[in-house]
């Protein structure tokens, strides 16, 4: 297999493509879709957000320091394109996609009803990054639907279909391949 040489970039796909919630100072919300974020850190619980300056809710994360990442699924899918091409600045997103915002636990900012996970964030520090700031953050409360817990109370988020985005296209999960550690189990 030949290989073919690129200019540098981003080619670290697919990410997941989630569901972000802001809000001013005044609580007004807003809703926006970004695929450049993980997980930073495992104690203490952070991850981060890449956003572009001229976003509008890239202001409100810089006047309140919080936000909200909702995890999306394929019922979420048609919102989540939505929410990355249209801005708050004109459209008020979840009025137009009849989605929910609830408060948050921990956080002035709200989560999203339709989500299966909603992860509370605080941000820790900002690094200016180009086209991009980097908002490093830390977990402060993480909520699950109730739908997707068993008898165990173990949360299983691949029922709720989650998605995730590759070179501008949106994917739905596929099968199990292993879990963690599958490679090095004893054979029963």
């Amino acid at each position: 297999m030949a290989k073919i040489d690129f200019k540098p970039g981003n080619m670290l796909y697919p990410l997941p493509a989630v569901l972000v919630t802001v809000a001013d100072k005044q609580g007004k919300p807003n809703i926006f879709t970004v695929a450049w974020a993980g997980t930073v850190c495992t104690n203490p619980p952070m991850v981060s957000i890449s956003v572009r300056k001229e976003r509008f809710s890239h202001a409100m994360l810089l006047e309140t320091g919080e936000f909200v990442i909702n995890l999306t699924t394929e019922k979420l899918a048609y919102a989540t394109d939505y929410c990355g091409v249209r801005s708050g600045r004109d459209v008020n997103k979840c009025k137009e996609l009849g989605l929910h915002l609830i408060p948050g636990k921990e956080v002035k900012v709200p989560r999203l009803s339709e989500s299966p996970v909603n992860i509370e964030c605080r941000v820790t520090e900002v690094k200016e990054l180009g086209s991009h700031d980097m908002f490093l953050a830390e977990v402060v409360a993480v909520s699950v639907d109730d739908a997707y817990m068993d008898e165990k109370n173990s949360f299983h988020l691949e029922q709720a279909d989650p998605i995730v985005y590759s070179h501008g296209t949106y994917y739905a999960m596929g099968k199990e391949l292993g879990r963690f550690g599958y490679s090095v189990r004893k054979k029963s």
